[in-house]
């Protein structure tokens, strides 16, 4: 099989990539563009710890081919601090103590980060659903919804100043 030129937009940096098209996303972000914040725990879509966003869309990156991401605008875990601060998200995590030990925490993210782009202000239902594809074996889910909650909070408040 011949690598195919994929052409993606990467936290905001268009980068260009020889890959196989049976590679997945989550391939390429962790082994072509070293971006390891993006976890792999199943390979099969089912725990979240892959989860990026494509195109604005929460997607599990293990189970999007190549292929498929030609020309697509990927935000990763990565992506979320901007100028060394972290992401109002990123922050009330660490505040309201929603990782333990941090291997579901990327994708709790971004999952996370998907649902603040289109509700600004989530109910504690909408963001348990939001993160219903994320598995924690910690059991960190109150805390996660807590984290929502206040950056949601946060971020409204730093609108209204």
């Amino acid at each position: 099989m011949s690598d195919i030129e994929l052409h993606l937009v990467v936290n905001g940096a268009p980068c260009t990539v020889q890959a196989e098209p049976c590679l997945t996303l989550l391939e390429i972000l962790r082994d072509k563009l070293g971006l390891t914040g993006t976890k792999e725990g199943c390979g099969a879509g089912d725990c979240g710890a892959c989860v990026v966003l494509m195109d604005g869309q929460a997607v599990n990156a293990c189970l999007v081919l190549a292929a498929q991401a030609q020309g697509a605008h990927i935000i990763t875990v990565e992506g979320l601090a901007q100028e060394g601060n972290l992401h109002p998200l990123q922050q009330a995590f660490v505040d309201k103590w929603a990782l333990q030990c941090g291997f579901c925490t990327p994708g709790m993210l971004m999952s996370c980060y998907a649902l603040l782009l289109g509700n600004p202000d989530p109910s504690p239902e909408e963001i348990r659903e939001a993160i219903a594809g994320n598995l924690c074996r910690c059991g960190t889910y109150q805390s996660v919804v807590e984290a929502v909650l206040s950056a949601a909070r946060s971020t409204r408040e730093a609108r209204h100043a």
